[in-house]
């Protein structure tokens, strides 16, 4: 080899770095970060909103709650209870509107939590809510406990706050034994100490001023008395000529 070529590949040395060796032929490349599991994480990383939901029917038959499912997460839009397939929490009763009633979240001004209120969808049914009868498209807010009636089924919802904005739960349990006891009206004795006679004829009381007919036991006045079928003597009052 000349001695040029030898200074030629000196001065290429000194002036290009050598490249990085290539990694092994079985090692395996580093995973890429995910960026969007990285976005999801805070928000699925709240806790959700559940509803406790307890159901009870009178006639305890099982067909009823049959497609009822034990857990059920839900977005924010309304969650709809009824007779039809499209219903989110489906029961099984003839008197049951397709779509009887709704769960809707909502968000108070000035709260960083879920609320919920309670819509009814039925229109030839009613729902009874904390002591509330609501009609045709009715609704009322729900607080941490809330008893519901409606079509012959009792529910009890305990509202359990979560941070989540997302989604919220429902939790549902079947109760062999009623859930709600409405007061019945009671029987009083008040009415025992109002006469239920009537007053004897002439004993009524009349108003000041009154021109007519009274009867007393004993004649007063210079009119003559006149006999009356009662037993009494009717006297005829006269208003006096006024003053000229």
């Amino acid at each position: 080899m000349s001695i040029l070529t030898h200074h030629i590949l000196d001065c290429h040395s000194r002036t290009c770095p050598s490249p990085d060796p290539l990694p092994p032929e079985n090692s395996a490349a580093a995973p890429e970060p995910d960026v969007s599991l990285a976005v999801r994480l805070p928000s699925m990383e709240r806790p959700l909103t559940v509803l406790r939901v307890s159901l009870h029917h009178p006639t305890k038959a099982p067909a009823i709650f049959a497609t009822v499912p034990s857990r059920l997460q839900h977005d924010t839009s309304p969650l709809l209870v009824g007779r039809s397939l499209d219903s989110h929490l489906q029961l099984q009763l003839p008197r049951l509107s397709r779509q009887h009633l709704s769960l809707e979240p909502y968000r108070e001004r000035g709260s960083a939590l879920l609320a919920f209120s309670l819509k009814a969808l039925s229109r030839r049914g009613c729902v009874w809510v904390n002591g509330l009868t609501l009609r045709f498209l009715e609704q009322v807010p729900l607080s941490t406990v809330n008893w519901v009636a409606f079509s012959g089924v009792q529910m009890v919802i305990h509202v359990e706050l979560g941070t989540s904005l997302e989604a919220f739960a429902c939790r549902f349990f079947v109760s062999p034994s009623p859930l709600i006891y409405r007061p019945q009206a009671k029987e009083s004795d008040e009415w025992e100490d109002i006469p239920q006679a009537l007053p004897a004829p002439g004993s009524e009381k009349q108003a000041p001023g009154y021109l007519g007919s009274l009867r007393r036991p004993s004649q007063t006045g210079d009119s003559p008395p006149q006999p009356s079928t009662g037993g009494g003597t009717e006297i005829q009052l006269q208003r006096e000529p006024a003053d000229s």
